[in-house]
């Protein structure tokens, strides 16, 4: 019975194969020519689709092949546990002011800094908070840092905090890893415990407070809790404000970004949060959000834009601390995955790339600034004939050459798989690295004013640059800029 459906597979892939030639012939019959496309193409490839599943992706593939590189600019050894799934990940921060970025891992019970040399400047066990599902588990969700860098005390040093799961706060100096203070804040009613950490300016511009994000303790699982402190001249912990509607979203923790330019942060999600804690505009949802950014889309308009994706109305928001300004969709399709960046300098503003939830044939899509769409395409007629055919994951929009074209880097979907640098506007593949990346994080870490990809492959680090000489501007310093900074501190799997 095995062998008579293997041959009956095999046969069915056999024609399928016929079928695709046919098919594309008619195609360019209809582009070049001006031939009617008959009804009856889209009917089979429908029912080729439906029959053959993941073998009608595999087969359809059509990106051309790129010959991975294998060279990384920096490659670090750490001391960090070998394996631990999903939970921990990392960041880049100047941890001992010396002028250059230290890189920071994370795993269950682990925290290390670790210099591009190779040098490691600390490590050691800590009870950090790391989670993988957060719908099920609570924030900070998969592959999170559960870490916040930033000078906290005003002393001029930097600090990295984290939460314990036993609602304490942890203070360490970030050179060296010794303790300097520990909070114990109580969880709010509710919710099972403190989860998520955002270092943020409330008070004052420049200022350094805190806000803590947690869940409702059962059923499905969003940080509708918030609470911001600010550390007092004592050293001690003060209340600031404190909510628990927020809207969140389901996967990921709560992001902050100075939306009106004074100096001061709102928080970002559904519900948007000024720095005195009212709520300053809050979305109809249907369902719940993926991901939320904040961008300046629109340039001619004052201040910065907030973009969240909708799961269950799938629907793209775009809006500022004022209120709405467009909602699109596309096709009713989730878009679930966001990219932002000028994707093509010609046109006015921004430009919004969304994955789409196709499982084994994801089709992009892309909104200009307008909300217009300009692009949607399939990600298996694009990707390398050897790349998975589950797509690409934790999506992060990179100045890659240093020209004012942005373009987006990902990694194989749902493996410890190979890192690309990819055209967002065609699905191109422009640049491919042989890896076996378990985490992948984009940030400019060697200065030239272009950003690398660092990934974390069990418990090495490596650094893949641009080969190629910079483009433009190479003393440009993108970490001069409060919302780039913001953006690499707090981020997860589902929200890079």
């Amino acid at each position: 019975m095995t062998i008579t459906k293997v041959r009956i597979r095999t046969v069915a892939l056999t024609v399928a194969g016929a079928a695709m030639l046919f098919m594309g012939g008619i195609a360019i019959a209809s582009l070049q020519y001006g031939v009617p496309r008959p009804a009856f193409v889209d009917e089979a490839r429908a029912y080729l689709e439906s029959e053959l599943g993941s073998h009608w992706a595999q087969l359809t593939k059509s990106g051309v092949a790129l010959e991975p590189t294998g060279v990384p600019a920096r490659e670090i050894e750490t001391d960090a546990p070998q394996d631990t799934g999903s939970l921990g990940g990392l960041l880049v921060y100047d941890a001992d002011a010396d002028g250059r970025r230290e890189v920071i891992v994370t795993k269950p019970g682990y925290i290390g800094v670790f210099a591009l040399d190779g040098r490691r400047l600390w490590s050691s066990r800590a009870d950090i908070h790391l989670t993988a599902k957060a719908e099920d588990e609570g924030l900070p969700g998969l592959d999170a840092p559960g870490v916040q860098l930033g000078d906290i005390d005003g002393d001029g040093r930097a600090e990295l905090v984290f939460l314990t799961p036993d609602n304490r706060v942890t203070v360490l100096d970030a050179a060296t890893g010794a303790t300097e203070r520990v909070f114990h804040v109580p969880a709010p009613p509710g919710a099972q415990r403190w989860e998520h950490l955002v270092l943020a300016s409330f008070t004052a511009p420049g200022a350094t407070d805190l806000l803590l994000q947690a869940t409702n303790s059962t059923g499905y699982r969003m940080g509708r809790f918030l609470a911001a402190f600010r550390l007092d001249g004592d050293g001690a912990l003060q209340p600031l404000w404190q909510r628990d509607d927020f809207i969140a979203m389901a996967h990921s923790g709560a992001r902050v970004a100075d939306l009106d330019g004074d100096g001061l942060d709102e928080v970002l999600g559904g519900t948007l949060v000024g720095p005195s804690g009212e709520r300053l505009v809050e979305l109809e949802v249907d369902g719940h959000l993926d991901a939320v950014m904040a961008a300046d889309v629109l340039p001619d308009r004052p201040g910065l834009e907030v973009i969240g994706l909708e799961e269950g109305g799938n629907r793209v928001f775009v809006y500022g601390a004022d209120g709405v300004i467009w909602i699109r969709d596309f096709r009713r399709w989730e878009p679930q995955n966001v990219a932002v960046g000028d994707f093509d300098p010609d046109r006015p503003g921004l430009e919004i790339w969304c994955r789409s939830r196709f499982d084994d044939d994801q089709q992009p899509f892309v909104f200009g600034a307008d909300g217009a769409v300009l692009a949607n395409y399939r990600m298996n007629e694009q990707s390398p004939p050897d790349w998975t055919i589950r797509g690409i994951e934790v999506i992060n929009t990179i100045d890659w050459t240093g020209a004012p074209t942005q373009l987006i880097a990902a990694k194989e979907r749902h493996a410890s798989g190979d890192v690309a640098v990819i055209e967002p506007l065609t699905g191109r593949f422009l640049f491919r690295v042989e890896e076996s990346a378990d985490r992948l994080y984009v940030a400019d870490v060697l200065g030239d004013g272009r950003e690398e990809l660092v990934v974390l492959s069990g418990r090495r680090v490596l650094v893949y640059a641009n080969p190629d000489p910079a483009v433009g501007d190479g003393d440009l310093d993108l970490w001069a800029d409060p919302l780039y900074r913001r953006s690499k501190m707090t981020f997860n799997y589902y929200n890079p």
